[in-house]
């Protein structure tokens, strides 16, 4: 995937990671490492579950277990290189391997995205078309639509990448993130190459309006199916199962417009890393929690697969306690 480089001195970059926070690598390291196998735990045993479980065979569960995938690999992308920082102080990565993070980081973001608004899209037509929707929404369906949303993501980020790894770079090495995102490296090519960091600003912009204005129509068209019904028994049960989808969109447009999205100056690099450390930790941990409180067909599946009473009424209150206060911990060190 990396191209061949011109005049290219830098084989290796560092990544800045948190400095203000560094002396506390080891506790920094544990609460990650604990963030981390959360997420990768749930997100596999929403995915197992939904496998093994036939009455989860249903296109809303097989866009949700590709959207684990995707969670999956997005949080091992950049999570172990970080817990490396914290844990040994290790910050330098080949150049190779930046570029590779880089694309892997994107391409599985993209993809997480077009998969939103196909889940958006399942949604629409499950309350909105329930009589098409059936044969609309067949196995071959599902499948070509997954497809087109991996193919979408790798199109949209493979070349750009590569475009970007053949710049020269001649120093400074210094990557003010804790990985390799394509702002900061574009700006540490000599000459700076503004062109590149406004097509992947582009490309951003591009992924992030269209899923959501697609996403927008689809809950619009929703809202006005389910505030039609006569029963309330019947909205309730339309809008439960939404509610979980729009909580897990707030907080991955949210992160995400704030990062890639929104003009910002270079004096805000450090709320852009606290930004997407909520988009690569805080998030991936929440979202099997989001997913399967709200859901008595996983609860059910669950209860199956491991023969023991589960409450559905965990609160989701401890987990968001603990993410605002790591939020502004490293808000205000």
């Amino acid at each position: 995937m990396v191209g061949k480089r011109n005049s290219t001195a830098v084989q290796e970059f560092t990544l800045e990671g948190f400095p203000a926070v560094q002396h506390l690598g080891k506790v920094l390291f544990l609460l990650h490492l604990l963030a981390y196998l959360a997420s990768v735990t749930g997100n596999s045993l929403i995915f197992t579950i939904i496998w093994a479980d036939r009455r989860l065979h249903t296109p809303m569960y097989f866009f949700l277990s590709a959207f684990s995938v995707c969670e999956c690999g997005f949080t091992t992308t950049v999570i172990p290189k970080l817990l490396s920082i914290f844990l040994s102080g290790r910050q330098t990565i080949s150049f190779a391997a930046c570029f590779t993070q880089a694309f892997a980081f994107l391409f599985l973001g993209a993809t997480t995205f077009f998969l939103m608004g196909v889940m958006s899209l399942d949604r629409y037509l499950a309350i909105c078309k329930p009589l098409h929707y059936p044969t609309i929404m067949n196995t071959r369906m599902c499948v070509l639509l997954v497809t087109a949303c991996f193919t979408l993501g790798f199109l949209l980020t493979v070349i750009p990448v590569i475009k970007l790894s053949q710049l020269s770079f001649c120093g400074p090495n210094v990557i003010p993130h804790f990985f390799c995102d394509v702002g900061p490296l574009s700006r540490l090519s000599c000459p700076e190459n503004r062109s590149i960091e406004m097509l992947f600003y582009n490309i951003a912009s591009f992924l992030l309006f269209a899923s959501f204005f697609m996403t927008v129509i689809a809950y619009s068209n929703i809202v006005f199916t389910i505030l039609g019904l006569r029963s309330g028994k019947e909205r309730q049960k339309a809008f439960s199962t939404c509610s979980s989808h729009l909580i897990v969109l707030s907080l991955m447009y949210g992160s995400c417009v704030f990062i890639y999205v929104k003009p910002k100056p270079r004096s805000r690099l450090d709320s852009n890393r606290q930004a997407a450390l909520v988009n690569t930790v805080v998030t991936p941990l929440l979202n099997p929690v989001i997913y399967t409180l709200r859901n008595k067909q996983v609860h059910q599946a669950l209860r199956s697969a491991f023969s023991i009473p589960l409450s559905p009424t965990v609160s989701i209150s401890n987990v968001m306690c603990i993410t605002l206060k790591t939020c502004q911990f490293f808000r205000f060190h």
